[in-house]
């Protein structure tokens, strides 16, 4: 697949959900990108900014399975992964499928559910296959949890687990729109629902194939380097006491070459890895206690990493005859 079908490919997608979303194209755009490095995403903010909205109008736009997890504190993990239930008449223990088993999985207020349903999803998010009674059933592809979340210090939440928070690509927040999106929203939203009226542009197979186009996106090995450094530069910051994993450096990797195909490039810019550094490591880390008190924000301490790590000055595009060989 060439480079102008991603970039038209993925442009309708955000076409579509813009219709339902307004006055949040980087919301949007970063959720495609998200998509498109086989990742998943973590939407977090406050009741009624449109969170929930924008995971269903992103799995609208897109013709294939969608499930929707309501995360409650007596959702059990069966439910997500699914269960074992002895058949009468076959004599035999029958599998039912839970709610996991989609292309694009919705796990509405996921920090309202107990650590331990929350890590039904780790199996399924890292390897993309669930386990049950010793049974491994594969999960079929392209699969995307989108999971929104209230901030913690909100009544009837749950901090998501470590491991949990490292399996999702990025985490966005998508803030309160401008008096001129929301007024707009008021007029589309008064008479019913835009997600009634929104028709997909795509579907599971196309999707699959742009993913597997976005992997031959070019990485020089500056780049690879560049990415490692700020990965590494994390670990090291008296501000943090907990820097961000190796998976962390993939996740940045994939992320980047996803941007680096909207943009119609075959090859990832040090500047894609330092637009999507925010969203795709803050949420990973954990800072330390004197950082807490004197009130820094983890996407403060990314930025600090970013200014302080030297950017990579060779050429990062491919060479000459990669470039004749990709037309």
């Amino acid at each position: 697949m060439a480079l102008d079908d991603i970039a038209a490919g993925a442009g309708r997608i955000i076409e579509a959900v813009e219709q339902v979303i307004q006055g949040k194209s980087d919301a949007i755009r970063l959720a495609v990108t998200v998509m498109l490095a086989e990742g998943h995403l973590l939407i977090e903010d406050v009741p009624g900014v449109g969170k929930t909205m924008l995971a269903k109008a992103l799995a609208r736009a897109i013709d294939c399975s969608v499930r929707r997890i309501q995360f409650t504190p007596d959702l059990l993990p069966s439910d997500v992964t699914g269960v074992s239930v002895w058949n009468q008449d076959t004599r035999e223990f029958e599998f039912k499928p839970g709610a996991i088993f989609a292309n694009i999985v919705v796990g509405d207020e996921i920090n309202r559910a107990s650590p331990k349903t929350q890590s039904a999803l780790l199996e399924c998010m890292e390897e993309r296959h669930v386990t049950v009674d010793g049974v491994t059933y594969e999960l079929e592809p392209p699969f995307m949890v989108l999971a929104t979340q209230n901030p913690v210090e909100m009544e009837g939440t749950y901090p998501l687990p470590e491991a949990q928070r490292d399996r999702f690509t990025a985490r966005l927040a998508i803030g309160y729109p401008s008096p001129d999106a929301e007024l707009e929203m008021v007029d589309q939203h008064g008479g019913g629902s835009p997600l009634e009226d929104l028709e997909a542009v795509s579907d599971s197979l196309e999707v699959a194939k742009l993913i597997e186009a976005v992997r031959t996106v070019h990485i020089a090995e500056p780049v690879r380097r560049y990415a490692v450094d700020i990965v590494t530069a994390t670990r090291d910051n008296r501000d943090l006491r907990l820097g961000a994993s190796p998976r962390a450096t993939l996740h940045l990797l994939r992320a980047g070459r996803a941007a680096a195909a909207l943009e119609g490039r075959d090859y990832v810019l040090p500047d894609d890895l330092q637009t999507l550094a925010v969203p795709v490591l803050a949420h990973r880390l954990l800072l330390s206690a004197e950082a807490q008190v004197a009130r820094r924000t983890a996407q403060a301490v990314v930025a600090d990493v970013i200014a302080s790590v030297p950017v990579p000055q060779e050429q990062a595009a491919p060479r000459p005859d990669r470039q004749r060989r990709s037309g």
